[in-house]
């Protein structure tokens, strides 16, 4: 196995220094290639009324335009709904209400009606900047909702600085509290208790606790690579995953390396993993297998894939066709939706729908540059 260099060469470190993220110079809206998805649905779509949403209807955030997109998972997608400029990630709670991360604020869509009902502004305010587009723009990025509801979490993108969790409470529909966290928050995630949230800060290296009552801070450094390189290096922590049996949290690095956080010792374990590729988007199925998001080589390394990790720790590694961001997995466990957005440049206009038990795939159009989705 191929292990990666500590740091982004020296031209690429001083140019990644200045943008503040993983990406090398050009690695923005504006350097992306033509789109290579199938057409997608045309943004702002209506859905028709009077029909409420299936079950198992996939929702992904279009980073590209303003809008969230429902996307039947045998057809494409079936219509769109605008949010607000480029949507992040997005979380559907248990009343079926989706919480959208964008630039501007939290918007909450209703999944059975099909209709945006709200915006919720950042407490964080003129410090995220202008309301812009790109992989660095200041905003919402990881989002989740508490196990019961009540409360929704939102990592806020601050440029230049650490960011933000803001502290949504669902029946008042407002900010109320706002906690430091680490630079960039990828990634945003709730214990099964909901006694804790976890934020990933993918330029600090690092994992805040929080604690749900209180919201007391703790951090985790989880740098199994180092943190030599600091703004430009590669080597950081993107989307985590809360492991059921014992809470720890699950993130995977390169292909070749798994953190296994515990949030109470704050103990890092590595484990080996095989797929040997960029790692981005994650997510778990019910009988526990993790899904990893290979995004392609970097500077060394094998092409974008889906890994498929046993309890055990075995592996399968199903190659994917050009590069992906996230991935969501069927209720039944059987299929994982994996959407092409991707931060960087490569990204297309759909999703891949990945057989988990042979690793055929077929392409989706699924909306603009998808990022996070979820299953309803």
């Amino acid at each position: 196995m191929r292990l990666r260099s500590r740091a982004a060469p020296a031209v690429v470190a001083a140019v990644a220094v200045l943008l503040g993220g993983c990406s090398p110079v050009g690695a923005d809206d504006a350097s992306a290639g033509p789109a290579v998805s199938p057409a997608p649905a045309p943004v702002g779509t209506p859905l028709p009324t009077g029909q409420p949403t299936p079950g198992g209807t996939l929702l992904v955030a279009d980073f590209g335009a303003d809008t969230v997109t429902f996307v039947d998972p045998e057809r494409g997608a079936v219509g769109s709904v605008p949010v607000g400029t480029a949507p992040y990630g997005l979380a559907v709670g248990p009343d079926g209400l989706a919480w959208v991360a964008t630039a501007e604020g939290v918007v909450v869509v209703d999944t059975r009606a099909r209709t945006r009902v709200a915006r919720i502004p950042y407490a964080t305010g003129a410090r995220t900047g202008p309301v812009t587009t790109g992989e660095y723009r200041g905003g919402g990025m990881g989002i989740a909702v508490a196990p019961d509801g009540s409360r929704v979490y939102v990592g806020v993108n601050v440029p230049g600085r650490r960011g933000v969790l803001e502290v949504i409470d669902t029946a008042a529909g407002k900010v109320t509290a706002t906690v430091p966290v680490g630079r960039r928050p990828f990634d945003v995630d709730v214990a099964r208790d909901g006694a804790e949230v976890y934020v990933t800060g993918h330029d600090s290296f690092d994992v805040t606790v929080v604690a749900a009552a209180g919201l007391a801070t703790s951090r985790i450094e989880v740098a199994p690579y180092g943190t030599e390189g600091g703004l430009a290096s590669w080597l950081k922590p993107h989307y985590a995953v809360v492991r059921p049996g014992d809470g720890r949290l699950l993130l995977p690095f390169e292909g070749e390396r798994l953190a296994v956080v515990d949030p109470r010792s704050g103990a890092v374990a590595v484990e080996p993993m095989t797929a040997d590729t960029h790692q981005h988007g994650t997510a778990l199925t019910a009988d526990g297998r993790l899904l990893v998001v290979g995004t392609g080589a970097v500077q060394e390394g094998e092409g974008p894939s889906l890994t498929v990790r046993s309890p055990d720790g075995t592996e399968r590694v199903y190659p994917l066709d050009g590069p992906h961001e996230d991935v969501a997995v069927s209720r039944d466990g059987r299929t994982a939706y994996v959407t092409g957005g991707y931060t960087r440049e490569g990204h297309w206009n759909g999703l891949t729908v990945v057989d988990l038990a042979d690793g055929s795939s077929r392409r989706l159009a699924a909306g603009i540059r998808p990022l996070g989705i979820a299953v309803l």
